[in-house]
């Protein structure tokens, strides 16, 4: 979720819903600006009014990296656009070229994208599984073809294409 604040924009990390004996209860929020990539911590009374910001979502096919931009281009108008890797945060690690993505938009300013809720990718590197190792469930660390890091079961090989949730970074099954 995105929020505005004064005249900054900050997407919402972590949220508490405290009620604290006999005092008032507040809302302690940790956010990051979208701007400046810096994080805050901050207590919201139930009196206070925050504005929720309104995105603007648009189909976009996921180009290519070079360093710390993402670049994206629009499927109707071939428009590119640029995101940095700060902004984009571990949803990099779920990236593959030529992936069609939903890019949200505040305004004309490109702030982040939603991903689909599953991804298939490639394993590059993983040590080999011990035989006979069967009285209890197995994992290993495997490195995919994105950099990203999960532990998968044993009997996963490298060459094998995995399908990973996006939402908790987990194996959840060969494909």
């Amino acid at each position: 979720m995105l929020i505005k604040v004064g005249n900054d924009l900050f997407r919402l990390l972590e949220l508490h819903h405290l009620t604290p004996g006999n005092k008032r209860a507040h809302i302690q929020v940790r956010m990051r600006n979208i701007r400046t990539a810096a994080l805050a911590d901050q207590k919201f009374r139930a009196e206070e009014d925050v504005e929720r910001a309104s995105l603007d979502e648009r189909e976009m096919q996921y180009m290519y990296n070079d360093g710390d931009s993402y670049y994206f281009m629009d499927t109707s108008t071939y428009e590119q656009v640029h995101i940095s890797a700060e902004a984009l945060g571990d949803s990099k690690d779920y990236l593959m070229p030529e992936a069609l993505i939903r890019v949200e938009f505040y305004d004309v300013e490109p702030v982040g994208i939603e991903l689909p809720p599953t991804v298939d990718l490639l394993v590059k590197e993983t040590v080999p599984g011990i035989k006979g190792a069967t009285a209890s469930a197995q994992v290993k660390p495997a490195t995919l073809e994105t950099g990203l890091v999960v532990n998968v079961p044993s009997f996963v090989n490298e060459g094998d294409k995995i399908r990973v949730n996006t939402e908790t970074g987990e194996y959840q099954s060969r494909v």
